[in-house]
């Protein structure tokens, strides 16, 4: 029982790509309309969020549909033992698309293949976070003019940070030249590293991000997940390593942006807030538009 589902960011092409980033664009433009009345979204959160939850939640119902489902767990029969297979089932009888965040890797694909109805994966464990990154994309292309030959700095938890993996999957299409800055305990895992090497896409792993940032485009800030550790001792150990200030932004290139899927900790300073460089907030807001675009594309709405 297998229907159209975006779970991994490999699920889509470079014609996809370019499709979502066009519907985003044409949505930032109007994103109030009335494509989804009648439809009815299932947000499912097994897993705490603020912004991926609510940009899903403002996308429809920006466009007039419906949102049924949970953001805490605790209030889920799954606190009385129900398994993921017999809540996806049900759920998909009540909707029509279900998005879907969960602490285990693999869930999602697991309810792609159950479920009747599409699955969009809102993050599954250190996995993956495809709508973060077309996102992330869309807010490339808006401030770099081009999503080619980029020069991109990714600092911070590179071996939880589901962000980051899904970004490297895609911009790989696009002939990055990649920067990974993380102490020794959060490199990024060998197997993005072989398929990197696989491709020809250039990158370097780095113990010092000013070392980087000024010959780089696009700065992607992550925080360290404290609910990725087993050891308490470990995550202290590596929370503040990397901070963002705003006197190492100097040297760094005019239309350089800061990107950062939040929530922010430590890593980036307060007074960064106010350079042009930072791109966050903006970055969130894109989200909006981007998970309209991939609603309305599973979907198979024109606008």
């Amino acid at each position: 029982m297998t229907t159209k589902s975006l779970v991994s960011i490999s699920d889509y092409k470079v014609d996809d790509y370019n499709r979502i980033l066009q519907l985003a664009s044409e949505f930032e433009a109007n994103s109030y309309q009335n494509l989804l009345h009648g439809r009815v979204i299932a947000t499912l959160f097994f897993e705490p969020s603020t912004r991926t939850r609510l940009s899903f939640e403002s996308a429809i119902n920006r466009l007039r549909g419906r949102v049924i489902g949970f953001a805490d767990i605790g209030t889920t029969s799954s606190t009385k033992g129900e398994s993921l297979h017999d809540s996806i089932r049900m759920v998909a009888s009540y909707c029509d698309l279900i998005v879907m965040r969960h602490p285990l890797e693999g869930a999602a694909k697991y309810a792609s293949e159950i479920s009747p109805v599409p699955i969009i994966n809102a993050g599954d464990g250190a996995n993956q976070h495809p709508t973060q990154t077309l996102l992330d994309m869309y807010s490339i292309l808006k401030t770099q003019g081009t999503l080619h030959n980029l020069k991109i700095t990714l600092i911070g938890d590179l071996k939880y940070g589901r962000t980051v993996h899904s970004l490297i999957m895609a911009m790989m299409n696009y002939n990055p030249t990649f920067y990974f800055v993380s102490p020794p305990e959060l490199k990024l895992p060998n197997e993005y590293k072989q398929t990197l090497a696989k491709h020809n896409i250039a990158y370097s792993e780095h113990a010092d991000m000013q070392e980087v940032l000024d010959i780089s485009d696009i700065v992607y800030m992550t925080r360290v997940q404290k609910e990725r550790f087993s050891d308490p001792m470990e995550y202290e150990k590596t929370k503040n390593l990397y901070v963002l200030k705003n006197d190492m932004l100097t040297h760094t290139k005019e239309n350089m942006k800061i990107l950062h899927p939040l929530p922010r900790v430590n890593e980036i300073s307060m007074c960064v807030d106010a350079s042009p460089k930072a791109y966050y907030f903006e970055q969130a807001k894109n989200g909006v538009y981007a998970r309209q675009a991939i609603i309305c594309h599973l979907l198979g709405i024109n606008i």
